[in-house]
């Protein structure tokens, strides 16, 4: 496969940068996958997992709570709300996603609102019981 340049960022830090073959990115709309040459967009992420394989065929995941993604033919770019490597997500580290997401939906004070933030915390649960062990 014909390798293209992916940064993965966070407010924190770059997680990320460097050659891939392959990135599949969890978008609003589902799942997605990005080789060389796509497409251009731009799409909103939704908390899910994102994979990545490098150059060398290793593969990587990482917990996406959310954010904004933008391709273009060479380059992927992940701006991420937080990004979490899933070895590190815990049971606790989903506990604290939940919380967060609970509050949201309780803080929600527009029936679009709260129809979005019972969407991320179904979104969260489900990946804790995908994860989570």
């Amino acid at each position: 496969m014909a390798a293209f340049t992916f940064e993965l960022v966070s407010p924190e830090k770059i997680l990320f940068s460097g050659d891939v073959e392959q990135v599949v990115v969890p978008g609003t709309e589902g799942d997605f996958a990005v080789l060389k040459d796509h497409a251009p967009v731009m799409s909103a992420l939704r908390p899910g997992v994102l994979t990545y394989t490098d150059a060398k065929g290793t593969s990587e995941t990482v917990f996406i709570r959310g954010g904004f993604v933008d391709a273009t033919p060479s380059l992927l770019t992940v701006l991420a709300d937080q990004a979490i490597p899933v070895a590190n997500m815990t049971d606790a580290a989903f506990t604290a996603e939940v919380e967060l997401a609970t509050a949201s939906l309780a803080a929600a004070s527009t029936d679009e609102g709260k129809r979005l933030a019972a969407e991320r915390l179904a979104q969260i649960e489900a990946l804790r019981s995908q994860l989570v062990h």
